[in-house]
């Protein structure tokens, strides 16, 4: 089994990474127990292999911004345009579904409305109905959510999958299993209570937002299906190579 990678493109604030852990190892726990896993530090410099090389690929949030479009992010672009292309699948989150967006023709930059922060509810679409991962969701499900930009516009042909009001591409899909989603299926309450402290220079109301956060667990369960896919889709291919 080749394995799946997970490429960080940024990591957590250091009092996370110390008491939780970091963005790559959170999405890690979510996956299933047999899928191997490998992760490369994009934003510190490492390169992936080529496409062909790994069963599929999550790519982290970060705390950069993708319109700074940075040589490091933009490589990494190219190289999701290439894993796309040879038709392997891919899961980005926050900055990872913004820069999928923006490697696939999209646009992404500051979201107009602001900063979305706390747990939120989040609405499918109804072609979320027919997808892989979404179609055992509900209509509306609560996700935690950190984020100033936004994939503002989407790769022609993608498929919009969820919104809420303040976010009109909370997820997407491109082609066969290419998802990005701007929410974060690997925070948990105590991860995003910690993520809203940092940021309580952009809220309104610090007290109402830590309040207002919950457990995700709809959102969360999106990574394992994710990971279920994966060996899925791989068995499926060993199993047509034989």
């Amino acid at each position: 089994m080749k394995p799946l990678l997970i490429i960080e493109t940024g990591h957590a604030f250091a009092d996370i990474i110390e008491t939780q852990c970091d963005f790559s190892d959170m999405i890690a726990q979510r996956m299933p127990s047999e899928l191997p896993i490998v992760k490369v530090d994009a934003m510190g410099g490492e390169k992936p292999q080529s496409p062909e090389q790994y069963s599929g690929v999550v790519l982290t949030g970060s705390h950069a911004m993708v319109s700074d479009k940075e040589a490091w992010s933009e490589a990494t672009a190219q190289w999701l345009r290439e894993a796309v292309a040879a038709d392997l699948p891919v899961f980005g989150i926050c900055y990872g579904h913004q820069l999928l967006a923006h490697a696939l023709g999209g646009e992404s930059d500051y979201n107009p409305k602001g900063a979305e922060i706390g747990t939120f509810a989040i609405h499918t679409t109804a072609a979320a109905q027919d997808d892989p991962l979404f179609c055992d969701l509900p209509k509306e499900f609560a996700a935690q959510t950190s984020h100033s930009q936004s994939a503002l516009k989407l790769p022609a042909n993608a498929v919009a999958l969820a919104n809420n009001s303040h976010e009109n591409h909370h997820a997407f899909r491109f082609g066969r299993h290419a998802w990005g989603v701007q929410f974060h299926p690997e925070f948990n309450a105590q991860t995003m209570s910690a993520y809203t402290k940092h940021q309580a220079n952009k809220l309104a109301d610090e007290a109402a937002t830590l309040a207002a956060i919950t457990e995700t667990p709809e959102a969360e369960r999106l990574l394992q299906r994710f990971g279920e896919y994966v060996l899925q889709f791989n068995q499926q291919k060993y199993s047509k190579l034989k």
